[in-house]
């Protein structure tokens, strides 16, 4: 049986946010570029700055908001598909959380000059790239991490708008 479930929650009432099934598609269409399109679930929270704060702190001991956070299931390996990684008996991927800090995207996307939906999408794809072993600590990781978030947005442009 194929299946993916991404859980969605907005963590508050954002004005010009767009509603659940617009991050899960943009979620599952991420995910499918990178060959989870079934069996896979995870979590995707939009929430504001103060609990993004905390969590920040908690987390990464960072005591000020962030854009997005992301906390991974699955083993670190390349890009997220290691071979050894057991199935749970429920046979879903449970490939971890994202969370966004809206405000923030609202920010970011006035400092960019681009669509609130934009940021957010860069943000969603940028957190589950992570959920799947992407990162960006060394240069050479930031480049691969980089070219695929950007290959990924142009096929979303469509959803963008």
């Amino acid at each position: 049986m194929d299946y993916m479930e991404i859980n969605v929650t907005l963590d508050g009432n954002f004005e010009s946010c767009p509603d659940i099934s617009w991050f899960q598609e943009i979620t599952k269409r991420t995910l499918a570029a990178e060959g989870f399109g079934s069996n896979a679930e995870m979590g995707l929270l939009i929430t504001g700055q103060r609990r993004m704060q905390q969590l920040n702190k908690a987390y990464r001991s960072k005591d000020k908001p962030t854009d997005v956070l992301s906390f991974a299931f699955l083993a670190d390996s390349s890009n997220g598909k290691d071979p050894s990684f057991s199935t749970p008996p429920d046979s879903l991927k449970h490939l971890g959380e994202v969370i966004i800090s809206y405000p923030q995207a609202v920010i970011q996307a006035q400092e960019e000059d681009h669509s609130i939906k934009r940021e957010l999408a860069l943000l969603v794809v940028h957190g589950v790239l992570h959920l799947l072993g992407y990162d960006h600590v060394e240069d050479k990781e930031a480049d691969i991490m980089e070219a695929r978030q950007d290959e990924i947005l142009n096929c979303l442009k469509e959803a963008l708008d």
